[in-house]
């Protein structure tokens, strides 16, 4: 067995009551939100505090957990993604990167031919530093 509980006990009761304490927080405050808020605009009865914690744990159930944001370095995608992809691209020859680009481009439905004027999300430019390279004709 690990030592980390012998060693360290305080870890094992302070840590539940202090994840016990932030959702009765955050708890009280979505029954306070909701109390002073939502009946007077959408005429909705008052909730309970256990009430108001069942609808933020079912938030976080459907909304999810983790950071929100797109998943790699497009906006919101962390700056580690962005380096990540730019290292994977660097390392593609340029059809590998072709398939690439039109791999993601059937994956988001062709959004970019609905909607030019929208930046896609792909739009990066992750050649950049790469020399151009141009067909022979």
């Amino acid at each position: 067995m690990k030592r980390i509980f012998f060693t360290r006990p305080y870890k094992f009761v302070f840590i539940p009551i202090g994840g016990a304490a932030i959702l009765s927080l955050v708890s009280f405050i979505v029954m306070q939100l909701w109390n002073n808020l939502l009946p007077g605009i959408l005429h909705v009865s008052a909730i309970t505090f256990w009430q108001a914690m069942g609808i933020f744990i079912l938030c976080k159930i459907l909304f999810g957990f983790g950071k929100g944001g797109r998943g790699f370095g497009g906006p919101g995608g962390g700056p580690w993604m962005r380096r990540k992809m730019e290292e994977k691209f660097k390392n593609m020859t340029p059809e590998e990167r072709e398939r690439f680009k039109q791999k993601m481009g059937d994956r988001m439905c062709h959004w970019r031919d609905y909607n030019p004027d929208v930046k896609h999300p792909f739009d990066h430019n992750w050649d950049a530093g790469q020399p151009k390279t141009e067909a022979a004709e």
